[in-house]
């Protein structure tokens, strides 16, 4: 754990700065903590029964050690999936919310409306709001020539001229 804190902690300070910054610090300061730790796990490996949990694990870690290293020779990559991984949980949490949908329909249904509700999000549109004005919309006849214009991204509330 010290040696991962210690690949956050320059992360931390090289966030926000230039990618030929962040490679260049990476080398002098992460890229010898990175190779220690591959010694650390090689040390390790050798030291446990190769069926033990602890095993599988570093066994996993250095199959995988290449695409771990890729973080060290290019600034524009984060040391994790952390940017990418946030945004997307509530869609996956959603996914596993549709188990509970009560039938296959049900799940095609909440996959509609959590598709709609995540693209309102991604486009800063309030997904409460859309869905009232769009449903009242369409409940009031809106021609289906228009239908594309009630699409999130392209979305004008119903007070505002579209």
């Amino acid at each position: 754990m010290q040696r991962i804190n210690a690949l956050y902690h320059v992360e931390a300070m090289i966030r926000g700065h230039a990618p030929k910054q962040r490679r260049a610090v990476r080398h002098e300061q992460s890229r010898p903590v990175v190779d220690d730790l591959r010694t650390w796990l090689d040390t390790r490996l050798a030291k446990v029964s190769r069926r033990a949990r602890i095993a599988e694990t570093i066994r996993y870690a250095l199959k995988l050690w290449s695409g771990l290293r890729l973080f060290l020779d290019d600034g524009r990559i984060e040391i994790d999936t952390n940017v990418v991984e946030r945004p997307i949980r509530p869609i996956a949490l959603n996914r596993k919310n549709a188990l509970f949908a009560g039938s296959d329909q049900g799940g095609v249904h909440w996959g509609v409306i959590a598709s709609l509700i995540e693209t309102c999000k991604l486009n800063a549109v309030d997904p409460q709001t859309y869905l009232a004005d769009v449903l009242s919309r369409l409940v009031n006849r809106r021609p289906a020539s228009q239908i594309d214009r009630l699409m999130p991204w392209a979305y004008a509330p119903a007070n505002r001229v579209a």
